[in-house]
């Protein structure tokens, strides 16, 4: 690894990641090296690593390849692996149209969690990633620095507990990871705080929202998070806890804007995605 590891540094609305181009499959990272890729003092600085492999090159991917030409291979910023990211999906669909290795249009990606569908149109800088409507689960409670907070479990291919709080977000300490019902939660699970929705115009939702993602900390936005939370936005405002489809929700993140629009069947996530850097990093 003399010559270097080549690399991208992107975002979408501010939750930054390193892309790794991986043609070869040559760059498994092992966890401490991601960590130390991740470290914002020491390294890169990113809240995960998104390694792009061809499918056919990866155990896991290996199944989609005759649908998905890549492998979104996903670590979190503690060298953790999840099954999914939202906006890092959007970030490597995009990436993979300005480097030319796919056409603009829907790109399809494959994942831990299955093949997603990108839509890429052209290099402006904006994608929509197509998500399984989100699951509800139980209600539960959350422990956020000693705080105990109604909260609902939501899976949108990675688990998470949406909590509507009545008090303004930036009163409320992330610095900890919050505590979460472990028999619900056995592998961890990210945590959105949301204020309580109200009408922006139309059929829309507008909400607040901060969130912890296991793994990598208070992160300036999260896609899946913004999907989860824009459900049980929707549930609560009609007063119908099966409510999961027919709006649009635009979600407010320290890092932008995304907007998540659910139907019938699917959720649509929406925003920018950005490519700041290109390198070689050493380890």
């Amino acid at each position: 690894m003399t010559a270097g590891i080549p690399f991208a540094k992107g975002h979408g609305t501010e939750n930054d990641f390193v892309i790794i181009p991986d043609f070869e499959g040559e760059y498994d990272l092992t966890a401490d090296q991601v960590r130390a890729v991740c470290d914002r003092r020491a390294g890169i600085g990113a809240d995960g690593i998104l390694r792009m492999i061809p499918a056919a090159k990866h155990a896991e991917g290996v199944a989609h390849a005759a649908t998905a030409a890549w492998f979104m291979d996903y670590r979190n910023a503690d060298g953790s692996i999840a099954e999914m990211c939202g906006n890092g999906a959007r970030l490597f669909a995009h990436f993979l149209v300005t480097e030319g290795l796919a056409d603009s249009g829907v790109i399809p990606i494959a994942t831990r969690d299955g093949v997603k569908s990108v839509e890429v149109r052209g290099s402006g800088g904006s994608a929509t990633l197509e998500l399984q409507l989100p699951t509800l689960g139980s209600p539960t409670t959350v422990e956020v620095a000693g705080r105990t907070l109604a909260g609902r479990a939501a899976y949108v291919g990675n688990p998470h507990v949406v909590c509507v709080v009545d008090v303004p977000l930036s009163d409320l300490d992330l610095t900890a990871a919050p505590v979460l019902d472990a028999e619900l939660f056995p592998e961890g699970g990210n945590v959105e705080l949301i204020t309580p929705p109200e009408t922006a115009g139309g059929q829309t939702l507008r909400i607040g929202m901060r969130v912890y993602e296991r793994g990598s900390g208070e992160t300036r936005s999260c896609g899946t998070g913004a999907v989860a939370a824009a459900a049980v936005a929707l549930a609560v405002h009609t007063g119908d806890p099966g409510k999961l489809s027919g709006g649009e929700v635009q979600v407010n993140l320290p890092g932008g804007e995304l907007i998540v629009r659910l139907t019938e069947s699917a959720a649509f996530l929406t925003g920018p995605a950005v490519i700041v850097a290109t390198g070689r990093f050493y380890l």
